[in-house]
């Protein structure tokens, strides 16, 4: 649909603050103009603006991430480019820049399929995929870019294309990986699973009941016993004593193992027996399920709240070293902070044709700490040190306001390629990515 005028916010303008806002609340940006995009023709006249004036170009769709360096600058918000269209035939999805992950899931629903989404179905389908997209079944299936049949996207000189593996493999292959580096993609073309039912739910400890390192030690060996149609994750969560949380969670220090399976409800439970037995349980909701309650699963908090993140992709799980990182993040932390270890490797560690780097990783460490930039790096830094020597890197979807820090997000050989391209699709680095940019690496 085309539009005789852009909608844009300027900062004395009314309206400004609240297209500002997101899910993440924690890192304000002032641009000097926010264009409500809602089609691809505002995205290209907020591009060219941009380019015009020099000025930086970010991009948000709900806020979950940080959307970019847009202080001073143009800021584009994609939520009004909200299209889903499923394809049963083919087994595809077209989904615009806005879209979040439960619309998908419901308009899949229907036809028995599924889309690679994440534990929230709040996580915006487009900036999630192009960051590389650990999904709930990923270990089955790989990551959420592995499954991308096309982008639109504008580039930096104004242009909208269709890209495909086949039409241009350089920019195809960068966009699935780093992404908001090389345009604003307006639009992808997604392939989904023959999904429809699944066994999952988690299991949840006491804190202060079962010994946090024995139990992320037993899950540990559990995880070299699966299958690939398993994907799991443990998570450490000290709750606040706050009225807000229900009477089992509050105050509570709780462990628990999330599991997601294709298999039946009886597959299921022979799988997870082992971790039925560890010791006693404060949770047990592992089911059989329709695929459209999978976000239950983890019970993401649906609210907006202000945090900082950051994560290490590993070639092994030191579970000794793992559990120093539980001691210091646990309930006697000066500040509230999660830690989840996903179990990697599957159909994660097949070759693609994209930039999603780390593929021989096993496990991805994820912290998230509440408060400022200062006092969450304070508390994770020291967290993250130890587990250096079997890190190989960090992930993109991971690093919540962490993206002043721009070291280990690829390996050498991608990070090369990478700024190749960069120069050759955005020389003046107009949506900028310092990490990409040749004189950087």
């Amino acid at each position: 649909m085309n539009h005789t005028q852009p909608l844009t916010f300027h900062p004395a303008d009314p309206g400004y603050e609240d297209e500002l806002a997101g899910f993440q609340t924690g890192f304000a940006q002032r641009p000097a103009v926010v264009y409500g995009a809602r089609s691809a023709d505002d995205v290209i006249a907020a591009v060219r603006h941009a380019a015009t004036e020099n000025l930086p170009v970010g991009v948000q769709a709900t806020g979950h991430g940080l959307p970019g360096a847009s202080e001073g600058g143009v800021l584009i918000t994609t939520g009004r480019m909200d299209g889903v269209s499923v394809d049963p035939e083919a087994r595809t999805v077209r989904v615009q820049a806005g879209v979040r992950w439960g619309q998908v899931v419901a308009a899949a629903e229907p036809y028995g399929l599924a889309p690679l989404n994440g534990s929230a179905p709040s996580v915006g389908a487009v900036s999630y995929t192009l960051s590389g997209g650990l999904g709930i079944l990923a270990r089955e299936f790989g990551y959420a870019a592995d499954h991308v049949r096309s982008l639109d996207v504008v580039t930096a000189d104004g242009r909208l294309r269709r890209v495909t593996r086949e039409s241009d493999p350089d920019l195809y292959w960068a966009l699935l990986g780093a992404g908001h580096a090389f345009g604003v993609v307006t639009e992808l073309e997604i392939g989904l699973v023959p999904v429809r039912t699944l066994y999952g739910g988690s299991l949840a400890f006491d804190g202060r009941e079962v010994d946090p390192t024995a139990l992320l030690r037993a899950y540990e060996e559990w995880t070299r016993t699966v299958p690939d149609e398993l994907t799991s994750s443990f998570a450490a969560v000290p709750y606040p004593d706050i009225p807000a949380l229900p009477p089992h969670l509050r105050g509570r220090y709780v462990l628990s193992v999330r599991v997601a399976c294709t298999g039946t409800g009886e597959d299921g439970d022979q799988l997870v027996a082992p971790l039925r037995k560890f010791g006693p349980v404060l949770v047990d909701s592992l089911r059989e399920m329709p695929y459209a309650e999978s976000h239950t699963i983890h019970s993401d908090p649906p609210d907006p709240h202000a945090y900082y993140g950051d994560s290490a992709v590993l070639s092994e799980l030191d579970v000794a070293r793992a559990g120093e990182v539980l001691s210091l993040a646990g309930p006697d932390a000066a500040a509230m902070c999660v830690v989840q270890v996903n179990h990697l490797g599957g159909a994660l560690a097949k070759p693609a044709p994209n930039s999603v780097p780390y593929r021989e990783g096993r496990f991805l460490v994820r912290m998230l700490a509440v408060g400022d930039r200062a006092a969450a790096r304070a508390q994770l830094d020291p967290a993250f040190a130890l587990l250096a020597p079997a890190t190989l890197g960090r992930a993109l979807n991971f690093a919540f306001g962490a993206g002043d820090r721009t070291e280990g997000l690829y390996d050498v050989e991608t990070r090369k390629r990478l700024a190749e391209l960069k120069s050759r699709y955005d020389p003046a680095n107009l949506f900028r990515r310092n990490y990409l940019v040749s004189s950087a690496c």
